[in-house]
């Protein structure tokens, strides 16, 4: 079944927001209820494990092919690669929760690929700044795709916000 939401959302989707927010959760849960593939950008702009970052050019090279395709959701925290696939998503989802809900997030996660104590501590911290920052990867840098980007968008604020999105809702006559 084919909610109006689902309608609104298209087929090509960009989900943004801090880490531990629940972007892949949604991506996921999306994925699998449209049956469209999820990429995640950590996936992109990490090589074989966090601290080894993939060329710019190159990472940005593989969003821009992951979105000529027909049919796609990309969600990650790194603004600079979610814009290069906005010129041809058809929605933009913002996950814009508070700190609390982001650590809770992230400690219910736990390291990402077993990273060392001291790095998972460094991007805690990094996290933490996410409003702090002035960097494509930060509040104001999500911010400014958010108010620039001219088609369907939401911005949620709270996790019930996040989990209607996940479950669909029947259309109504």
């Amino acid at each position: 079944m084919v909610t109006i939401l689902d309608a609104a959302l298209g087929s090509r989707i960009v989900i943004i927001g801090n880490s531990g927010s629940g972007k892949s959760t949604l991506a996921r849960a999306l994925e699998k209820r449209a049956d469209i593939p999820a990429i995640d950008l950590d996936h992109i702009h990490w090589l074989d494990k966090v601290g080894t970052q993939r060329d710019e050019a190159e990472a940005k090279e593989l969003v821009r092919a992951a979105a000529s395709e027909p049919r796609w959701i990309i969600e990650g925290v790194y603004g600079w690669l979610a814009e290069a696939a906005l010129s041809r998503a058809t929605a933009l989802i913002w996950l814009d929760l508070p700190w609390s809900d982001c650590r809770d997030g992230l400690a219910a996660r736990g390291p990402w690929h077993d990273a060392a104590p001291a790095a998972y501590a460094a991007f805690l911290q990094w996290a933490e700044d996410y409003w702090r920052r002035a960097t494509p990867t930060s509040f104001a840098g999500h911010l400014a795709l958010y108010e620039g980007f001219d088609r369907f968008k939401s911005r949620l604020h709270n996790r019930a916000e996040i989990a209607a999105l996940e479950q669909p809702q029947p259309a109504r006559a």
